[in-house]
């Protein structure tokens, strides 16, 4: 009986590796939401790191987060290195380029909880008198993040996250300029 169990567990841990192993290697997630504010009000709100980060949600994670801005206030070059709590992490952020008003790319790389070195992007399309707002991040997924996103939907969690920055600036350029 007992060598049975030990065969059914091997199996089911074979055949949960083979799974994780099989999952695509490469991940992309993405939110959009739309913002009754132009493009050219929107663009400095994410192209400058300081700003980007009076709504970005993973600052407002650690209020007590750690950390320092390098090169240019805005734009291609400009980098936030950060230290925070559990849900924050270690890392470090870099604008790589800057196409106003319809775009910003960033490199994310985290060092802690997990090393992980992705493309962040925000597009801004002009609809109407409203901009459609998305952000996405794409990079690779090593077999260790295969195997945790058999249990865990990364998906959803990086997805909420997108979900509530967006929310936020929303809220923050949508609020009417003081007079």
């Amino acid at each position: 009986m007992l060598k049975i169990l030990a065969l059914l567990i091997g199996v089911a841990i074979a055949a949960l590796l083979l799974y994780a192993a099989s999952r695509p290697d490469r991940f992309h997630v993405e939110r959009s939401t739309t913002i009754q504010a132009s493009a050219e009000r929107l663009h400095p709100l994410i192209n400058d790191l300081q700003r980007f980060n009076t709504w970005n949600p993973y600052a407002r994670k650690d209020p007590a987060m750690q950390g320092q801005y390098s090169g240019p206030t805005a734009g291609t070059g400009a980098v936030y290195e950060f230290q925070g709590n559990k849900d924050v992490g270690k890392g470090r952020i870099g604008i790589t380029a800057s196409s106003a008003p319809s775009s910003v790319t960033m490199q994310l790389d985290m060092f802690e909880p997990f090393e992980g070195h992705n493309v962040v992007t925000f597009s801004l399309v002009p609809e109407g008198e409203a901009t459609r707002v998305t952000w996405a991040m794409d990079g690779p997924s090593p077999f260790i993040a295969r195997l945790i996103g058999v249990f865990m939907n990364m998906d959803q969690m990086i997805g909420r996250d997108f979900e509530a920055g967006l929310s936020y600036l929303k809220s923050l350029a949508e609020k009417p300029a003081a007079s």
